[in-house]
């Protein structure tokens, strides 16, 4: 096995004086978007305390990481490039479900790759995510502190945790406890848990009962209180994503933002499901048809499997964009989120509630028009109902959407002005404090690397 350490050399500048002799971070995101992206604002967060970081990737994740990566963090945060074996299938960071675990073998595979890394670098602290539990313990070996962050919400969390370590406790938030169809489908990923090897177990104790967590006690403290007395880990939050980060994309929705600029203050619908879920036919004839009966404008991002071509006149309902004219926008290529949803005519985001997708709202002060899918989605989404900055689009008895409910929704929240102010509301609190929940979580993580 051939090993490589590369770094960022696109990003090799003078380090300025408030970075030297900064304690060092090497941070080792699991390679899918919805956790590299938490775990790059976690990244930057510390490098404005002054710390210097170091992010371990593959080529998987190589590009999406350089492009998230802001050039005035160009001195603190470098990429390290872990060498892998030759995957059995060509995979990129829209990592399918069913592709997790040769993903997750083969990174386990170059455990010695990843040894030398820590060799070389000597961070004083290894964050890591708990999808990678076995790299806490390449750490260990080598004397270093290693922590876990947890790019999912503490009620979810704490739920999977009460679940599979303490199933003779009743969890006791029954508001968002999973549906019949939600809890069949997260009861598959706890016997997947159950059954995995103790070096990849989440809830493992590392060298210290201490995670990261990407939550604020302003939306989750009872959550983190009660993991914490049923668990006695200690949880550090280190609140909600950096805003408005300026990245190195490329500018193309420059037409999709010239377009918003035509619409009323709140007016217009954002669709997307990300990169990792992929709409079946029917749901996306049924949403099709419920953004077309609300009357209501939007901009709806189309994904396709990567590597397959399609064209949008044949994946949605004929003559729909004839109908829908000028109404509505619908892209099949990547857009920046966090322009979309900045900008003053949207007024609501269809979203399958993954976790960062609803933190990510939350941020931008956007009402959550729940329509989760699986894993953590269902519970997220009725966490923000019961925060009151979301509704949900109801499903049958078997699970399914209607395009009649999804247009009711879609009407409801454009027109209710109260959903707007109440997300609002929860947004200046977040913000009020968010900088006071990293300062201290920056604080405690130097005090801890200083025993």
């Amino acid at each position: 096995m051939n090993f490589c350490f590369r770094k960022n050399n696109s990003m090799a500048t003078q380090v300025p004086p408030k970075h030297r002799n900064a304690l060092k971070v090497l941070m080792f995101p699991w390679l899918a978007y919805g956790h590299i992206s938490p775990f790059l604002d976690l990244a930057m967060k510390l490098a404005d305390r002054g710390f210097s970081v170091r992010v371990c990737s593959t080529i998987i994740s190589r590009d999406t990481i350089n492009k998230q990566i802001p050039e005035k963090y160009s001195a603190s945060i470098k990429m390290v490039e872990l060498c892998l074996l030759k995957l059995s299938k060509p995979i990129t960071n829209e990592i399918p479900v069913d592709l997790d675990h040769i993903v997750l073998e083969t990174l386990k595979l170059s455990k010695s790759n990843f040894a030398k890394i820590l060799q070389k670098l000597k961070p004083d602290l290894f964050i890591y995510d708990l999808l990678l539990q076995w790299a806490e313990g390449v750490a260990k070996k080598q004397g270093i502190l290693a922590m876990k962050f947890v790019v999912m919400g503490a009620a979810v969390f704490s739920y999977l945790y009460t679940t599979i370590r303490k199933p003779e406790v009743e969890f006791p938030f029954h508001d968002i406890y999973p549906g019949e169809n939600e809890l069949m489908k997260l009861n598959e990923l706890i016997a997947e848990s159950s059954r995995i090897d103790k070096y990849d177990d989440a809830f493992a104790e590392g060298n210290i009962q201490v995670m990261l967590m990407s939550t604020s006690r302003t939306i989750e403290g009872k959550y983190i209180d009660y993991f914490t007395k049923l668990s006695n880990w200690k949880v550090i939050p280190v609140g909600l994503p950096i805003k408005n980060r300026v990245t190195n994309d490329v500018d193309d929705d420059v037409e999709v933002i010239d377009w918003l600029g035509t619409k009323d203050e709140g007016s217009t619908i954002f669709v997307s499901f990300g990169n990792e879920y992929i709409l079946s036919k029917e749901e996306m004839e049924e949403l099709a048809f419920g953004l077309e009966l609300s009357n209501v404008d939007f901009v709806w991002i189309v994904r396709f499997p990567e590597r397959e071509t399609r064209n949008l006149e044949d994946v949605l309902p004929k003559g729909f964009f004839q109908r829908i004219g000028e109404r509505g926008r619908v892209l099949d290529k990547c857009v920046l989120r966090s322009r979309i949803l900045n900008h003053s005519s949207i007024g609501g985001f269809v979203s399958p509630c993954g976790w960062h997708n609803v933190i990510e709202c939350l941020d931008f002060g956007v009402p959550i028009i729940a329509m989760p899918i699986h894993l953590d989605q269902p519970m997220n989404a009725k966490l923000m109902v019961e925060l009151g900055v979301a509704v949900e689009i109801v499903r049958d008895d078997d699970g399914k959407i209607h395009r009649e409910e999804i247009a009711e929704t879609l009407k409801g929240v454009v027109t209710r002005g109260n959903l707007r102010a109440k997300v609002r509301d929860v947004s200046k609190n977040l913000k009020t404090i968010g900088n006071e929940e990293m300062d201290t979580a920056a604080k405690e993580l130097i005090q801890l690397c200083k025993r």
